[in-house]
This record gives structure tokens, C-alpha cells and sequence, in this order.
């Protein structure tokens, strides 16, 4: 059987790590398997030996809004690496309401996030649609056996100036 891994490289997009600046355990997503000019899939696998795995395994569901922000990093990084450039540093800014369906996402399960641009503003402010689901069949190509765990629409920016805004933050 192939692994995931395999599969997403082979889809032409490289290691997740040539994407996200994310390293060591705190880099979430396992790679991506689509991105257009709006929207980016990206999958993830729930490991029972993660920093985060509760008594079961499992990730809190919580952790979701951080798969999320990652799959919408990949999603700028792969944008500004095909117009010949590199993603700016960016923050998560929140979200009205993160909906989860389940408490916890399974141990061993697949993660299917979807992220769908709503709003791209000139200054550097974005809004993203996502989603994250779980592929119970690993048919990632028809999403057959998918169950919807997670919903929200996240709010980023990317400032002009990260070292600026990141000593602006902490100044006042």
C-alpha cells in the first residue's frame, strides 16, 4: 500500500517542510494534494505518541484551528513560490467561531483540510473558508467515507514588516 506521504509528493508539490516554515513537532500536516489560486487541500495524520495525543491517542479538537492556519500558510507559501517568490511571514488573527463536531480527532485517523480564500486585502489581511475532515476510507480522490469534524473561517495577516509588527505587539 502506498503511504500518504507518497502520494502527496507525487502530486508535485515536494515535502511539506519545502513549504512551511513549521519544523520538528510543531509542523502538523503530513504535505498537500491540491492547490489552486484559491483553495489548497492538505492532509494530516493524528500520531498516539504527538506532543498533543490525550490517554487514546487522539488531538483535541481545539488543535484543529492550527491545522487549519498551517494549510493556509502552505496555501500563501505555494502562491508567492509560483510568481517566483517566497511567503511573508504571517499571523493568525481568529476566528469568529471555530465549530467542531467531534471533541477529539482519532488516533491513527487522516485529516483532510480544506481551506478556500474569501478576502485578500492589499494591506496584508486575508480570511480563509475551512474545513477539516475525516477520510475514513483513504479514498482522498473521491472523498468517499468523509466525515466533516471541523468548520471555520479564519482571519490572517501578513504584515509588511514582521520583525516591525512582532516588537509593535509586545511593545504596548
Amino acid at each position: 500500500m502506498m503511504t500518504m506521504t507518497t502520494q502527496m509528493n507525487d502530486n508535485g508539490f515536494g515535502p511539506i517542510e519545502t513549504i512551511l516554515p513549521h519544523r520538528g513537532t510543531m509542523l502538523l500536516l503530513d504535505g498537500v494534494s491540491a492547490c489552486t489560486d484559491e483553495t489548497l487541500t492538505a492532509y494530516a495524520s493524528v500520531r498516539a505518541d504527538a506532543w498533543y495525543a490525550d490517554a487514546d491517542g487522539a488531538m483535541p479538537a481545539w488543535i484543529g484551528i492550527e491545522l487549519m492556519a498551517q494549510a493556509i500558510a502552505a496555501h500563501v507559501a505555494l502562491l508567492a513560490m509560483r510568481a517566483g517568490g517566497r511567503a511573508r511571514p504571517g499571523v493568525l488573527l481568529g476566528s469568529r467561531r471555530y465549530e467542531a463536531h467531534v471533541p477529539v480527532f482519532a488516533r491513527g485517523a487522516w485529516l483532510r483540510i480544506e481551506v478556500k480564500e474569501l478576502l485578500r486585502g492589499d494591506e496584508g489581511h486575508g480570511a480563509y473558508e475551512c474545513s477539516i475532515h475525516h477520510d475514513q476510507e483513504h479514498d482522498h480522490e473521491q472523498n468517499r467515507g468523509s466525515v466533516c469534524c471541523a468548520e471555520a473561517v479564519i482571519k490572517v495577516y501578513q504584515p509588511a514588516d514582521f520583525q516591525s509588527f512582532i516588537e509593535g505587539s509586545f511593545g504596548s
